[in-house]
């Protein structure tokens, strides 16, 4: 993913790997692309290597040197590359962690439960209202496209999704506690 984000930003404009990571940052595209600020940097010199993408210039700033990257041609035809084997992917994703550990629920206390989903519901809402952020940053750069916007709604229909699951579970768990002896656990 850090690859196609990378050369999609560079296709707009030339740009250093900070720069590459404060739109990143700022839009919060790095949270739900999963690319760590390191990976950048990486990428960017692998890439450079590969002829993707080209060194343009160094920018000095008192004691820092800024390399500002350019893409290429052939970094072009492998965005477009990128970017039509992302399309083809399936695009649902399962939160597996959760799933797993409902099916063991028998194995806490009920108290212990309980505090672990409010635990992970105040992330859902951290990430919930920084991705409303992010959205909001993304419109200082100009109108965000339509499908663009889809994206956004799903992504909040997503976390309300999630929500939605966490607070049934809670209200299950709250009529039927979990019974240890049902699974073999001891208490």
């Amino acid at each position: 993913m850090t690859r196609l984000m990378v050369l999609g930003l560079l296709t707009h404009k030339p740009m250093s790997g900070y720069e590459i990571q404060q739109v990143l940052q700022m839009t919060q595209s790095d949270k739900w692309a999963g690319i760590l600020p390191g990976s950048i940097y990486h990428a960017l010199k692998k890439m450079e290597g590969e002829g993707l993408v080209r060194l343009e210039s160094v920018e000095h700033t008192g004691n820092r040197a800024k390399a500002i990257y350019r893409i290429t041609d052939r970094g072009r035809e492998e965005f477009r590359k990128l970017l039509t084997e992302a399309l083809k992917q399936s695009s649902v994703a399962f939160p597996t962690a959760l799933y797993t550990a409902v099916s063991f629920l028998e194995a806490l206390p009920a108290e212990e439960t309980i505090a672990a989903l409010e635990e992970q519901k105040r992330r859902i809402e951290a990430d919930y209202e920084a991705m409303k952020a992010g959205e909001k940053e993304k419109e200082k750069y100009g109108p965000v496209p339509p499908h663009v916007r889809l994206v956004f709604r799903n992504m909040y229909e997503q976390f309300e999704l999630q929500m939605k699951l966490l607070n049934e579970l809670q209200a299950v768990l709250a009529e039927n506690p979990p019974n240890p002896q049902t699974w073999g656990f001891e208490s």
